[in-house]
């Protein structure tokens, strides 16, 4: 990869002497190079063709077998069919939106497949919830096997195992419907050239309405996996976003033009008439 990238490179510098760009200095060549970086990322996803798309899939298929394992060999036992059912919404969403997002909005496919926060703020709180995700998982796999909830609480009912799956399924299509609304809505927090403010769709109802969605599924996965136990855990992940939210909202107020203005339009960031 590094060799075809220096090709790529190499052959762009060559179209660049040929226009008289790089003779005007270092400054030119710096401000070439970065045009070429900002034409050739919308065409990076089509250029790389099948092998991307294969690759993407493997890293689902992946995460995917990391999820069930981690449910299963805490809960000792295939049995466990809550953790069949929400792995099985979790996987069909998450594909679907991929594979929508990939055929109809690249650019937004390509922001949510970064990953490389600048803040520093923001690496360090990645890397304590994804563990604390991790746990939430672990723990109501071992709910199931030693039976915590059916013992001490009487079990989470049926009617609530639905109930939470279709809520967590709720939250999806709201994380689907503000990235359908907001193609610049990254995976980092950061602001683009040429972003504008979104204030139509969900963004008309509360300002995060991805984190929302998010939230909802954070909420509501302890319950569709029978688990109490797990509920706590699962609302301290959910605090992630909370902690997110205030971040990007002091850049965005710095640097995205009108945004102040927009909150005056739209006081609440997740739940109408609460916050």
């Amino acid at each position: 990869m590094q060799i075809d990238g220096l090709e790529s490179v190499q052959r762009f510098e060559s179209k660049v002497i040929l226009n008289g760009e790089l003779c005007q200095g270092q400054r030119s060549r710096a401000g070439a190079w970065q045009r070429y970086n900002d034409a050739t990322r919308s065409q990076a996803l089509q250029t790389s063709g099948p092998k991307f798309v294969a690759l993407l899939l493997a890293n689902i298929l992946v995460t995917f077998a990391i999820a069930t394992a981690l449910l299963f060999l805490t809960a000792g036992s295939f049995r466990f069919w809550q953790g069949w059912l929400y792995l099985a919404v979790v996987f069909i969403c998450s594909l679907s939106m991929g594979a929508y997002f990939y055929r109809y909005d690249r650019a937004l496919f390509e922001r949510r497949l970064q990953k490389r926060e600048k803040s520093r703020r923001q690496k360090l709180l990645r890397r304590i919830f994804t563990p604390i995700f991790v746990m939430a998982m672990a723990l109501a796999g071992l709910d199931y096997r030693f039976g915590w909830s059916r013992n001490y609480l009487g079990g989470v009912p049926l009617w609530l195992v639905l109930l939470s799956e279709l809520l967590l399924l709720g939250g999806y299509v709201m994380a689907f419907w503000a990235l359908r609304a907001n193609s610049f809505a990254s995976s980092t927090i950061q602001v683009e050239s040429g972003q504008t403010i979104i204030s139509s769709g969900p963004y008309a109802i509360v300002r995060h309405p991805f984190y929302t969605g998010m939230i909802m599924f954070a909420l509501f996965s302890a319950p569709a996996l029978g688990s109490y136990f797990a509920w706590p855990v699962f609302v301290l992940y959910s605090l992630f976003f909370v902690l997110r939210i205030l971040d990007e909202e002091k850049l965005l107020r710095q640097e995205l033009a009108g945004y102040a203005d927009y909150c005056l339009r739209t006081p609440f960031r997740l739940v109408p008439h609460v916050w």
